[in-house]
């Protein structure tokens, strides 16, 4: 009687774990197929407008001015679909972002990990993390109220003519919103360097900023790399801010203190309101977004292999 109650017992574990199985694999596929689905609608319309748009005008163009005349019995602009300023535009303010982000997030998470104490540490990360709470709209408000007119007011005093909306702006708030992102990474991938790697370096007489500084960072590389990279994809894709704050004039300009647009921004433009989807208008949206794709890969790509060239292996 014992044995057919564990025989039973089993078979029926062996039923759930077949389940969870299926059922696992089928999220997997699902997860799959609306990535490939995403990609080929991408494509499929993307395909459509460089039939009427010349690839080389958009990849090498340096004018983007996508008005069109939506029927043939409208008089309107044939259009310039040149995705040169754009891409500058969203370097631009990705690059300001970064350039605030990292930084400030590395060395607040080597302060919270290294030196700051257990009570401090309890208060200040989570209110460090609340920044990442606080929705981008709100950002954007704060970037067009009050640190855009700061800047314009203190380019006056300076002599520097500064644009009511510029990249400097909107890159500013943008580098502060993604300062939790790189901060709570690198300070999970600080936190998880072994304990015996910082004690052997203080054994053969390092000061404690000198084992932070050249076992705790390069151990702990990978990690931080991987925020700034999530950072990065942030900044990338953000919009509220860009279009309260940098405003939507496709400029090609790198002059920080003038108004820039980015692919998001315009992305979200062409497809406002009621549109025909069989105009390069339109269509130029999924162009723009297939871009951003490719470009957002490539980027992950590389950052793979800088992460994988310095990964430190423990047994």
């Amino acid at each position: 009687m014992v044995d057919i109650t564990g025989a039973l017992a089993q078979k029926k574990n062996r039923i759930n774990e077949q389940a969870i199985n299926i059922l696992l694999v089928a999220c997997a596929a699902a997860a799959i197929f609306v990535t490939i689905g995403i990609v080929a609608s991408l494509l499929f319309e993307t395909i459509r407008f460089f039939k009427e748009v010349p690839i080389l005008d958009f990849l090498f163009g340096t004018n983007w001015s996508p008005q069109t005349a939506m029927r043939s019995d409208q008089v309107g602009s044939s259009g310039a679909f040149g995705i040169i300023p754009l891409i500058t535009g969203t370097a631009l303010i990705s690059v300001i972002a970064l350039s605030i982000a990292a930084p400030l997030g590395v060395y607040s998470a080597v302060y919270l990990a290294e030196y700051a104490k257990p009570a401090s540490r309890a208060i200040l990360k989570p209110m460090l993390e609340i920044l990442a709470g606080i929705p981008t709209v709100v950002y954007g408000f704060f970037a067009a109220i009050v640190v855009a007119p700061a800047l314009r007011d203190f380019g006056a005093l300076a002599g520097l003519d500064i644009a009511s909306a510029s990249a400097l702006a909107a890159g500013s708030v943008m580098g502060v919103m993604i300062i939790p992102l790189v901060s709570s990474i690198s300070d999970d991938a600080i936190t998880a360097v072994p304990q015996a790697l910082k004690e052997a370096s203080i054994g053969l007489g390092a000061t404690r900023s000198e084992t932070i500084r050249r076992v705790v960072l390069p151990a702990a590389l990978p990690g931080i790399a991987g925020g700034i990279l999530l950072a990065a994809s942030r900044a990338v894709g953000e919009t509220m801010i860009v279009v309260m704050a940098a405003g939507l004039t496709a400029n090609l300009t790198v002059n920080p203190l003038e108004a820039v647009t980015t692919v998001t921004v315009q992305i979200v433009m062409l497809l406002t309101g009621d549109q025909e989807f069989d105009s390069a208008k339109t269509l130029a949206a999924f162009a723009l977004g297939l871009t951003l794709l490719a470009v957002t890969l490539i980027f992950n790509s590389i950052g793979s292999w800088i992460v994988a060239r310095n990964r430190e292996a423990y047994d």
